[in-house]
């Protein structure tokens, strides 16, 4: 077939016009009924899967990156519709998910890749599990009451930290709520309605219970009970209260994990194996792919997180809340090992 041609005098007053119009606009993103559907994690070590193993190359340490991403997190584990995507990162703050983030273990703000994520998918689900190291800081109160347990001179820490933690979640949630925005205004961005898709707050799953067995400090537990029993009965419900109040503000749904691990806490059965929360946890592996001055610090990065059987159950629950399209719900282990979705105010952690 003979090429067709066009006579240059023709194209000539075309081109000043052609010229000054600049570049063709990107192609329209397809519309969202003909992407794929995606629920998507974003949040701390609680959401990415730290303690549930198998972690993703590239979050295991390799340039700094240490968020512990895991093939076994709850995200894919929901039974929802469509891709499952995680992009929480061990020991991130609300800020980190929220817009401006400076840079989590080399990864920048969550909510501004939710946003790129929406645009090539259908976004149907967020999960937001966030909180715990900002100024309600979990991690730092299990080791004042670590310390308190193993240092006779030390007071018990529900002693010295009880009397701060109103005031700690409370400042907390200020920080969840600003990071919950940003997550709105990425979807909004990305040209998606309230309606479009659900956001879920997650609280989280008490590590640890006085119902421990004997000698726990020496099988990996050095917790006081009493101080082990406040922290399953008082800290984090008051972090769970202060994160449910966030949720309803902003019209989101709320998911209390509080009691998702209970019974199977760390050292609350022998043998171990049928525990659901790592007890304290010393990982060398850390030095395979992280630099031996990073990898140090990251050495127990797994202690008192839930395991990948636990990731499975909290996931199975969390695919039935956001079935019943319930406000408001809880994920509480049974004697038979099933974690149950109960849909209304959130249970009270059994005395």
């Amino acid at each position: 077939m003979t090429p067709l041609r066009v006579a240059a005098p023709l194209l000539a007053p075309l081109l000043p016009a052609l010229l000054l119009a600049g570049p063709l606009p990107p192609a329209p993103a397809a519309p969202a009924a003909a992407r794929a559907a995606a629920v998507v994690a974003l949040g701390d070590s609680a959401a990415a899967g730290d303690g549930a193993g198998d972690y993703e190359p590239g979050t295991r340490g390799e340039g700094g990156d240490w968020c512990h991403r895991s093939p076994h997190a709850y995200v894919h584990r929901t039974g929802l519709p469509g891709r499952s995507v995680n992009l929480a990162c061990s020991g991130a703050e609300a800020a980190d998910v929220g817009f401006g983030a400076p840079g989590h273990h080399t990864e920048g703000s969550q909510a501004a890749r939710l946003g790129a994520l929406a645009r090539e998918h259908r976004v149907t689900t967020v999960l937001l599990q966030v909180g715990a190291n900002d100024e309600i800081d979990l991690n730092g109160a299990g080791v004042a009451c670590i310390r308190a347990h193993l240092d006779p001179v030390e007071p018990p820490c529900r002693a010295t930290l009880g009397p701060l933690v109103a005031d700690r979640a409370a400042a907390t949630a200020r920080r969840v709520s600003a990071a919950l925005a940003d997550v709105r205004a990425a979807m909004a961005q990305a040209g998606y309605r309230r309606g479009d898709y659900a956001v879920v707050l997650a609280s989280y799953a008490a590590p640890v219970t006085e119902r421990m067995v004997r000698f726990a400090a020496a099988r990996g537990c050095p917790w006081g009970r009493a101080d082990a029993g406040w922290g399953r009965t008082a800290l984090f419900p008051a972090l769970a209260a202060a994160l449910r109040g966030v949720a309803e503000h902003d019209g989101a749904r709320f998911l209390d994990l509080v009691r998702a691990t209970e019974g199977r806490e760390a050292c609350s059965r022998s043998p171990r194996g049928s525990e659901w929360q790592r007890r304290l946890t010393v990982d060398p592996e850390v030095f395979v792919h992280g630099s031996p001055h990073e990898a140090v610090r990251h050495l127990a990065q797994e202690s008192f997180h839930p395991t990948a059987a636990a990731h499975a159950g909290i996931g199975r629950c969390v695919g039935e809340f956001v079935r019943s399209g319930a406000a408001r719900g809880s994920c509480v282990a049974g004697a038979d090992g099933r974690v149950r979705v109960e849909t209304g105010p959130p249970a009270r952690a059994a005395a």
